[in-house]
């Protein structure tokens, strides 16, 4: 990480590590703002594993803009059950991140996202190898939402 804790480019470079080292997209984003939320990186990492692979490897919302949206909650969400503005504002911040999710790459569904590769139903995971980071293109997402993120929060910070 550079000296500014929310460097949009570093966050991302950790996301991107984290998922080139074994994390699933949704582990790499969550857990690469884990210290900006008060959690260990194994906390998060099991906090978020649920989420990969478009929830459990089903192919349903990108599992980076899940740990995305995991961190926006922690940060901004609401514990108010009876504050409809306060739900309708964070509401509206879920769904501009993933506004900004989709100008980028056209969708934010990971059976969309993932359109190119031959569909799977089994909970298998991918083994992660060489071939794996050439033809798979979750990175990119993971990178994307990392920065979405960090720039949210750098912009809050203000």
């Amino acid at each position: 990480m550079t000296n500014d804790p929310i460097s949009p480019a570093a966050r991302a470079d950790a996301a991107c590590a984290l998922f080139c080292g074994g994390a699933n997209c949704a582990q790499a984003v969550a857990a690469a703002f884990a210290d900006l939320v008060g959690v260990d990186t194994e906390t998060m990492l099991r906090i978020s594993s649920s989420f990969g692979g478009g929830m459990g490897r089903m192919r349903e919302v990108c599992g980076a803009c899940s740990g995305m949206f995991l961190i926006a909650g922690w940060l901004y969400g609401y514990s108010d059950l009876t504050d409809d503005t306060v739900k309708k504002e964070h509401y509206a911040l879920i769904q501009r991140m993933a506004a900004d999710f989709r100008a980028k790459h056209g969708t934010i569904i990971c059976r969309e996202l993932l359109a190119s590769l031959k569909p799977t139903d089994t909970p298998e995971p991918t083994k992660r190898t060489a071939e794996f980071y050439k033809v798979r293109p979750c990175v990119r997402f993971v990178e994307t939402a990392a920065e979405i993120l960090a720039n949210l929060i750098a912009e809050r910070q203000k």
